[in-house]
């Protein structure tokens, strides 16, 4: 193929050559840019990924540098606004001089008095791909192009302007939205208010900015300290000779005898420490202090020159942008592919660790140094080493650190060997929390084992908050927290704690308890005095609680509060049961030695899974291909796109025959839905092959419109590649696209409404579907609200079907107007339920069975049996939690729903 041509060149010119310019406004001892020194051109090849960045630059002013790699080098553009998904937006676009393919991986700050000196941050990057002759679109100034980045989609295009500005030194460029399905309008939010933040590092502009000992340098895989640029480029230089794919391979690879080869896993449940009441004796054990924070899993994930850090709670949530330090940490690390097991604190001046400290760093927003001490190694460079034995996992973890500075927040967690009393005695004298011990010849095992044991100096665990009372001196606080587990399903009283409050504490928990109000209480059994002014709540929030002792009845004697615990849901809080029978292992001299080179060992086999989740169903293959499948679409429970495109292949059974052949809207989600997510209706000649189109006439303008429809399990399947966390489809078919084949009626209650009241009003619409002869179904919103949808033939045009519910509707508001309400006005929604009835008319949709919705927890709209209407509360379930409930697609309530024939009565009379 032969060589493309730079813009506006006649023959190719070396990237080196059309570097010059670059490197002559740059002083290379003094700022941190890349300098291109190696670079040089290469035949380019369509079958190759080409890559583009934009760069947000505040420079003398805030702009955006757009750039697309071609022949060597990045083709430039300043643009002042910023790209937008507006097609009536025509964003000048000033074209500069090529920049290095190594400028794609920059990000921090160029020095002030430096060619651009100012912030710099990688704002979007992916790949583009030319829509024609790319070397004729740059020559002639007429360059169309998809774009496949984390923020921009869809298709585009730079023109060239004429007159006055075509010969300019530096020619302007309009940059430019093209109508393809991923459009906005103009009333929409600009992608570039949206979406603000840095896809390298995740950091905000001012973030960046305030870091000024501190430059990200890809290669090194993370920030480099040093107020000079230089020590940056050495650490750069060093790490291409050794790879050029990354740094250098860790020291301790030698000793990986016995460790077997796997992809880096994702999320890997955590081993946990049996409660004891004495502590072991013997040479089998090491023991360890127990530190008093939060349990993180960081993962550690370099391709190329790029390396991803993910830090995972023991659930799996992804908290990596609220310990952007410890990230940059393990980015640093001199290892390709790496997951640690340890705690993130807050060390106290003697040399303690505070949980108090750590709340008030995590909740409050105080200044306080986090530590991320490790304690255990479960994968390097492409080796599992969960089989290996843990006295072996330490020894690589030492040399590991051996080059970690004393000024990072990584350390790693030192242990003892010796007789546990003795130890257990010394770390109490200490202050600390206590000590947690593990057989040294053990290899890693998810969830509670006997190989690890803890003992606390004081008692202390998780309790659920079922309620709470006012403070007695009438302050905006809390008096007491009512507290208690989980049994059997059930919340058992556990007692309540009053003390270890601050003001801040107090009022800010107060707040928290507010919002989660109810009327009954939440516990199966309640002592008589429990009761007594008694708030009660919905049982959300876990409370670390220190106590002296467990009372006969059961209850915690002398509680403090201590804080609030993020990561771990309610429901798994159990009582930690002490383990009476521990048992001494007896071990030899020779046994308690570091082995060097242990026998082989088998290792642990597990799927390698997508990280920071519960993955819902990750066996087996895909039918399509993902990009970025560890990308976090929900924070809470840490669901990635590779495990909701597993959920999407798992339910397509149950799903397609309520979404195949119909129009759809999705509700896509580029940046997980805690950010803005837009709906798409119209399919685009950039969504995968998987998804097609059905032309719908739009009623305006007579003219058909492609909207987006899909028939198979692959095409849900490719919707998680495009970030869609919601289905809608259509009432009607693609072949019948006038006549609905079905009812929908969406119960929409204010939230002082409760779900008793709710489940009522689902049995009174479903009471006056059947007078006319009509069965209906239920389904959960997957938010607060309920639909009960009716089958019925095609036959009838959609003004028909609409008047029929409102009809329906309008009867129960006449009959109880102080509950009902049909019409759309929000300020008469208080203390009402919206009998929603505008679903039946064309064009409108209602969110798909088993389709996941757009909210924190990615909870799903899922069908109901009626006889759960006498649940206590709204069942809520959530894509991150399916293994535990997809049983319920063999007993689908809506499975026979298609077998049932029935039409609108001739007379619609209520």
């Amino acid at each position: 193929m032969r060589r493309r041509q730079q813009s506006g060149s006649t023959k190719p010119a070396g990237a080196r050559r059309r570097l010059a310019d670059y490197r002559a406004k740059r002083d290379f001892s003094a700022t941190p840019e890349p300098s291109g020194a190696g670079a040089r051109s290469r035949s380019q090849s369509l079958r190759e990924p080409l890559p583009f960045v934009i760069q947000k630059h505040a420079a003398s002013r805030l702009h955006y540098d757009f750039r697309l790699g071609w022949d060597g080098v990045l083709k430039s553009w300043a643009v002042a606004r910023g790209p937008s998904y507006f097609p009536g937006d025509r964003r000048l676009a000033v074209e500069v001089e090529d920049h290095p393919l190594a400028y794609g991986d920059f990000e921090g700050i160029i020095p002030k008095g430096q060619y651009g000196g100012g912030t710099v941050m990688l704002w979007d990057r992916g790949t583009w791909e030319p829509r024609g002759d790319a070397a004729e679109g740059f020559r002639k100034g007429n360059l169309k192009f998809a774009l496949h980045g984390e923020k921009l989609h869809g298709n585009w295009a730079l023109i060239r302007m004429h007159g006055r500005l075509e010969n300019a030194a530096k020619p302007n460029w309009l940059l430019i939205k093209e109508h393809d399905g991923e459009e906005r309008g103009a009333d929409d939010k600009s992608i570039t208010d949206e979406a603000t933040d840095s896809v390298l590092s995740g950091r905000t502009m001012e973030a960046i900015a305030s870091a000024r000992d501190r430059v990200w340098n890809s290669n090194g895989g993370g920030s480099s300290q040093g107020s000079s640029a230089q020590p940056a480029r050495r650490r750069s230089r060093a790490a291409k000779k050794d790879t050029p794919e990354g740094p250098p391979a860790p020291s301790p690879a030698k000793n990986l005898f016995g460790a077997g080869k796997e992809k880096l896993p994702g999320f890997i449940p955590p081993q946990l420490a049996s409660m004891v009441k004495s502590a072991p004796r013997g040479e089998a054990w090491l023991h360890e202090l127990k530190l008093d924070g939060y349990r993180i899993q960081a993962r550690l994930n370099r391709t190329g020159r790029t390396a991803s850090v993910q830090l995972l709670t023991r659930t799996g949530l992804n908290w990596t942008l609220r310990m952007t330090g410890i990230a940059d940490a393990v980015a640093a690390l001199p290892a390709r592919t790496a997951l640690f097991d340890g705690e993130v604190v807050v060390l106290a001046p003697d040399g303690t660790t505070s949980f108090a400290a750590l709340q008030a760093a995590f909740q409050l927003g105080a200044k306080r140094p986090l530590s991320y001490f490790v304690f255990d190694l479960l994968h390097l460079d492409g080796r599992n080493l969960r089989g290996l034995p843990l006295i072996h996992r330490k020894e690589i973890l030492f040399e590991l650190f051996a080059d970690v500075h004393n000024g990072s927040p990584f350390h790693l967690s030192q242990h003892t060997f010796g007789d546990g009393r003795e130890v257990f005695a010394r770390a109490c004298n200490l202050g600390a929390e206590g000590i947690v011990s593990k057989l040294s010849q053990s290899k890693y095992s998810s969830g509670r084992t006997s190989a690890w044991v803890k003992l606390k100096c004081y008692r202390e665990q998780e309790l659920v908050i079922g309620g709470f009372t006012l403070p007695s001196n009438g302050i905006h606080g809390v008096g007491a927290l009512l507290l208690g587990y989980y049994r059997d399903g059930k919340l058992v009283y556990a007692g309540r704690t009053g003390t270890g409050f601050t003001q801040e504490t107090h009022r800010r928990m107060r707040e928290r308890l507010d919002s989660l109000r109810q009327v009954k209480p939440p516990f199966a059994t309640l002592p008589s005095d429990a009761a007594r002014q008694a708030i009660w709540v919905r049982p959300e929030l876990v409370a670390q609680v220190a106590f002296t002792a467990w009372t006969t009845d059961d209850l915690v004697r002398q509680a403090a509060f201590k804080g609030l615990r993020e990561d771990k849901p309610a429901k798994e809080v159990r009582r930690e049961v002490e383990n009476r029978r521990m048992i001494e292992v007896k071990q030899t001299p020779r046994q308690a030695k570091v082995t060097a080179a242990p026998r082989r060992a088998t290792p642990v086999v597990r799927s390698p899974r997508s990280s920071g989740t519960r993955t819902p169903e990750s066996a087996g293959p895909l039918p399509i291909r993902l990009t970025h499948p560890d990308k976090v679409l929900d924070e809470q429970t840490g669901l990635t796109k590779d495990a909701l495109a597993h959920y999407f292949v798992a339910v397509a059974d149950a799903m397609l025959p309520h979404v195949a052949g119909r129009p759809l809207t999705l509700v896509r989600c580029l940046n997980g839905n805690g950010k803005s997510c837009f709906y798409q209706k119209h399919a685009s000649a950039s969504l995968p092959k998987e998804i097609g189109s059905i032309g719908v006439v739009d009623r305006k303008t007579g003219r058909p419109e492609p909207y987006i429809t899909l028939s198979t399990s692959a095409g849900l399947a490719a919707l998680a590649q495009l970030d869609v966390l919601e289905l809608h489809p259509w009432g009607s078919k693609n072949n019948s696209l006038e006549k609905p084949d079905r009812i929908v009626f969406d119960l929409d209650p204010d939230a002082a409404i409760d779900w008793a009241t709710l489940a009522d009003a689902a049995k009174q619409v479903r009471r006056r579907l059947k007078s006319h002869s009509l069965d209906s179904f239920l389904k959960s919103t997957g938010g607060k609200g309920l639909h009960v949808v009716a089958p019925i033939e095609p036959e009838q045009q959609w003004p028909a079907v609409k008047e029929f519910a409102h009809n329906i509707v309008l009867a129960m508001e006449k009959e109880t107007p102080s509950l009902y309400l049909t019409r759309m006005t929000k300020a008469d929604r208080k203390g009402k339920i919206y009998l929603d009835y505008l679903r039946n008319e064309r064009g409108a949709t209602s969110v798909a069975p088993w389709s996941p919705r757009a909210r924190a927890g990615a909870p799903v709209a899922i069908p109901l049996s009626w006889r759960e209407l006498g649940a206590r509360e709204a069942p809520r379930f959530l894509v991150a939690d399916f293994s535990h409930w997809k049983r319920r697609l063999t007993t689908d309530p809506w499975k026979n729903m298609w077998s049932v024939r029935q039409r609108i009565p001739a007379s619609d009379s209520t």
